[in-house]
This record gives C-alpha cells, structure tokens and sequence, in this order.
C-alpha cells in the first residue's frame, strides 16, 4: 500500500523546472493531491512558467509491479508523451534501471540516466566487497560469497579468532537494500572462540532467524564485523557517473538509522566535516570501477565510522547502490530550491549567495493520529507556522509522500537551514505543528 507513496518521493524533481528551457514529464501510479503539486510549484518564480512545462502522467495502477512495466502496458499514454516530447531532446532519470525501464526507453526512443541491469549483481553485498577491495578502499574484517549456516559459523569464528572482543557480527544478504537483509548476530556472551559450546550456539543463534531470511542465505551473504566505538556514525556518498566516464561528487551524508543501526530512516548533510572529504575521496576512487562495470548516473556508496574517544576516524564502505537512494530527493530540493556547489575536499555546500547550506531529512515521520490529517493542511500548517520553505531565505521545509499519511500517518520532509542546528529545530518544529494539527482530529 505504500509504493505508490513512495513513488511521490521524488515528485520533488518538478523544482528541476528552474532551468527555463527544461520540460518534464512525471509518471507515477497514483495520482498526488493538486494541492502538493502546486505548492511545489509556487515554490518558483512564476516568470518562470513552471506549470506549463511540467506533465503529469498517472498510470492509475497500485499493484506492485514497476511504474515501467505498467506504463509498457499504456500504448496510448506512451504515445502522447512521445508527441508531448516532439523533436526536443530528452532523456529518462529513472530511481533504478531493470528491463522493464529498458523496454520503456526503447519504445519512448529516450536514452537512461541510469545503469544497465546487467551491472545490478556488482551492487551486491559480497561483489561489491571485491570492488572496494579493488579500489583500494577500506572495509570491514568480513567474508563474502557465503551461502549456507555452516558458512556462517565458520566465518564468526573466524573473526572472533581474529577479533576475541567483537561484540556483534552482521550477516547481510546479497541482493537487500535499505537493512532490510540484515541481521545482527550477538556474540560477546559466548565461551571463547574455538571452543565447542561457543559453535553450538552460534548455530543455535543463527538457526534461530526468520524462515525466509535463512531461506536468502542459500542466495548469497556476507558475514562482517560489527564496527564499534565510542563514537560511531554510518555516512554515505553519493556521485553521479556521467555518459563520458567521468564522475563527481555529488553529497555526503550521516544516515540516521533505526534503533538497531540497520534500517535507513533518514539523512543529514552534509557529513560530519572530519570525515567528510575522506568519503569523497574514496567514492572518486571506486568510480572508474563503476564504470568497468556499466554504472551511469547516480551511484551511492554507504560508509560506517568509528573512533575511540579523542581517536581518529576509521572509515569502512560497506555497501553499494547502483542506483537512486534515499539521500537524492533530499539533496534534490536543496540543489534547485537554494543552488550551489558541494565541496568534496572541505565538505560544505555553498549556494550561489555565498550562503553555507545544511538539511535533516527523512521518509519516515510517523504517528498513527496522523492518518486523519488531509495533505492540504499539512501545507497549510507549515505555512501558517513560518516554517514552510521560504525562497528570499533559502530556509525552511518542503513535505514529500504526503500520500502516505492517510495509510500509516507517515510523510517525509528537507528541512534546510542554514546550520546543522537550524536544519534540526525546523525537523523539530515540523514534528510539533504535526502534533497540534492532529488535536483536531482527536
């Protein structure tokens, strides 16, 4: 019930209609209120005509297959984009590439933003193991290409060999994204390693995982340390790898994480400055990689970092996105609401003004009294709270997947300030005008 929400995430690529001489054509499943649209528009000058050249395409499907696939299935509105199109040139910025976006692309006659499918398998958890290795890029002590319990035992006691103190090891499956394919093996109470009760129950624990994830591991896993320290944090980079083979750096961003550290909720960027310039730098250095193995567009590599008190970073990439993440729709907003630059060396986004610019965002701001909340109120409550987005400034906060409200009363927002803590009390401030709006529905 939520994909079609999730869908509207990046609705906010209608604020790539600052570039007056841009058409875009935005195809979902169902459509988004009028009332979100518009306020994304208002959020241009209206010299700019952004209404009338933004085309809204709803598929009027909520089943789960891929948007692609429901569109291949519309010859007629497959044919009126190709007419609204006409001889422009054009070219589709897909969230990921399968055959379907191919199929599609061929039958639109429009090249992808975006990786061939035949490179997905280098997103994998052990495949890209081997491509930061070949990168030279740090990652967590760990072993990939696993497949069985057995294999996992045996690779816990491995780095608990190597490791006695390890805490924790996490298994991840191959192909999983966002943590859903992971699970966190806790093994600072067993005997010490080697001995036969320590295996006995490293089998009985793993054993003890879900049906179905035991059932993902005959697929392909990795086993790897957990990462530790007294401070700790999971950042991530996100390059874009154009047609010419070249890359940049886009963002870098501190995950926020569930409780458990391995769910993606939501993101600040930019990253913490101390280790900022050492996640660009490393994302250049797995770039050419990429592009060995058909990546194009955007690229997310995820980090975790750790320091003892008053120590040094240690930084290990862990895991590849060859595609769109949950860090693009945020870094979407600010880039076309408050344009500028991204420093890869000092790690600071600078807009046109000279003005340093910093966000919180997240999918994931829920609570079940907001089910009852119409998305037009919600904007309305910004705005009437002096929180909305605000062009002179650059300030404020621009909502994404209001749809979603009325099925788990979830929603997402960017809210961009300009500082760290400015960003944060406005996330805060969003979370209260939630609060007192829903006392009207009490």
């Amino acid at each position: 019930s939520r994909l079609a929400p999730l869908e509207h995430r990046f609705l906010v690529s209608i604020f790539l209609l600052r570039i007056p001489s841009a058409r875009l054509v935005y195809i979902c499943s169902a459509e988004p209120a009028t009332e979100v649209v518009y306020s994304y528009l208002s959020l241009l000058p209206e010299s700019l005509n952004a209404s009338e050249r933004f085309r809204l395409v709803v598929v009027d499907d909520r089943t789960a297959r891929p948007v692609a696939e429901k569109l291949l299935d519309r010859p007629d509105l497959i044919g009126s984009i190709t007419e609204w199109i006409g001889e422009d040139p054009g070219f589709i910025e897909p969230w990921n590439v399968t055959r379907a976006e191919q199929e599609l692309a061929l039958e639109l006659g429009l090249p992808i933003s975006g990786s061939d499918p035949g490179a997905w398998l280098s997103g994998f958890k052990s495949a890209g193991r081997k491509l930061f290795r070949e990168a030279g890029i740090p990652i967590a002590p760990g072993f990939e290409d696993l497949t069985t319990v057995a294999d996992a035992v045996d690779a816990i006691e491995k780095l608990r060999m190597a490791e006695p103190d390890l805490p924790a090891v996490i298994l991840k499956h191959d192909d999983s994204g966002a943590g859903d394919g992971n699970a966190v093996i806790r093994i600072s109470d067993l005997e010490p390693p080697g001995s036969a009760s320590a295996r006995r129950r490293l089998w009985s624990r793993v054993n003890r995982l879900e049906p179905w994830y035991l059932e993902g591991l005959e697929l392909g896993f990795v086993a790897e340390a957990r990462i530790v320290g007294d401070e700790f944090s999971s950042p991530s980079a996100q390059v874009e790898i154009r047609p010419d083979g070249m890359a940049n750096v886009l963002s870098t961003h501190d995950q926020i994480l569930s409780d458990d550290g391995q769910v993606y909720l939501g993101c600040r960027f930019p990253a913490d400055p101390a280790y900022a310039p050492s996640l660009g730098a490393y994302a250049l250095a797995a770039a050419p990689a990429f592009v060995k193995r058909g990546a194009l567009g955007r690229v997310g590599i995820d980090f975790v970092a750790a320091r003892p008190k008053d120590g040094p970073w240690a930084i290990c990439a862990i895991e590849i996105n060859l595609r769109k993440t949950g860090t693009t729709h945020p870094y979407c907003v600010l880039r076309n609401l408050a344009p500028g630059k991204y420093d890869p060396d000092a790690g600071v986004y600078t807009d046109d003004t000279g003005q340093s610019k910093f966000y919180v965002a997240s999918d994931n701001l829920v609570e079940e009294n907001w089910t009852r909340i119409p998305e037009a109120e919600v904007i309305a409550a910004l705005r009437t709270a002096g929180i909305w987005f605000d062009p002179s400034s650059r300030t404020g906060v621009v909502p994404h997947m209001l749809s979603c409200l009325a099925i788990d009363g979830r929603f997402g927002i960017t809210a961009i300030g300009n500082s760290a803590d400015h960003a944060g009390e406005l996330q805060e401030a969003t979370i209260t005008t939630m609060r007192r709006l829903a006392e009207n529905y009490d």
